[in-house]
């Protein structure tokens, strides 16, 4: 069984890896392109909806441990690029059904993208990453490894979702069907962000910060372990809280705090399907 030979390669290290062992990582590497393994699924019967297959990414990083760095370039002199040999760039055609619009977008061997994706240069999806169908990825976006993005999201420009790939029983983050993230959102260390939820553009999360929500007078942080999960159809907006501390009162400083300002309604839906034109 693939977990099985995944997991013993990776505790107990060869001395030098074989055919047999590059054979091994390559079915494994299949599974992912075809979408088939992932390093996160969902789980309806976790606080969170979703778990992490630790053995999924020790897969991938068994991939990092067992390449080799080659030369990639297409023009060594106007585009070097030099690279482990078990993660080139993934291959496409006409029958992947997806858009990939020129200008120096690259896409990692060993992640999945799903048919109807559009890719806006330049844009970067890692390996072990998971993008769903009729996802728009747009410019100067991130998609980092092991990053778990629904159908039908928009990743929109200068946002970065951040993988989490080590340690391997770590949550990566998690965008569910049908999320908009604006521009110039970060979204970092396993946060969860629920469907249909709209992050507004520069909205910052991460597992040291806490949300404000205004509508249910609730706020949301990691607790117990659990990341920071954002609930379905909220609408998140960058704000900012007082600091308490005599010297913080006297200066009048504020600290960052992305704020819950309401649920989506149907204006909320007219101005997120205005994006189903570029499509």
């Amino acid at each position: 069984m693939l977990p099985q030979e995944i997991e013993q390669l990776f505790e107990a290290p060869p001395s030098e890896y074989t055919a047999e062992h590059r054979r091994t990582f390559e079915a494994f590497k299949a599974a992912l392109n075809r979408g088939e393994v992932r390093a996160a699924e969902p789980d309806t019967g976790s606080k969170t909806g979703w778990r992490v297959n630790a053995w999924v990414k020790k897969g991938i990083l068994l991939g990092f441990r067992m390449g080799k760095v080659v030369d990639m370039s297409v023009d060594r002199v106007r585009q070097p690029f030099f690279d482990k040999d078990t993660y080139p760039v993934k291959a496409f055609s006409l029958a992947s059904q997806l858009r990939i619009v020129p200008g120096g977008s690259s896409i990692r061997d060993g992640s999945y993208v799903g048919r109807g994706v559009t890719c806006m240069p330049p844009m970067f999806i890692n390996a072990g990453a998971f993008v769903d169908d009729g996802t728009m990825v747009d410019s100067h976006a991130l998609i980092g490894s092991c990053a778990q993005v629904g159908r039908n999201c928009h990743i929109s420009a200068g946002a970065q979702i951040g993988g989490v790939l080590e340690p391997v029983g770590a949550m990566p983050v998690i965008i569910e069907d049908e999320v908009m993230v604006g521009g110039n959102c970060g979204v970092y260390e396993g946060v969860v962000v629920k469907r249909r939820a709209v992050l507004g553009s520069g909205v910052i999360l991460n597992g040291s910060t806490a949300v404000y929500d205004l509508v249910r007078e609730q706020i949301y942080t990691v607790t117990d372990g659990s990341p920071l999960v954002i609930p379905e159809e909220a609408v998140v907006v960058p704000g900012s809280r007082a600091i308490s501390q005599p010297a913080g009162q006297r200066w009048n400083l504020s600290l960052y705090a992305p704020v819950i300002v309401k649920y989506r309604d149907a204006r909320t839906n007219e101005r997120v399907q205005l994006e189903n034109l570029f499509r």
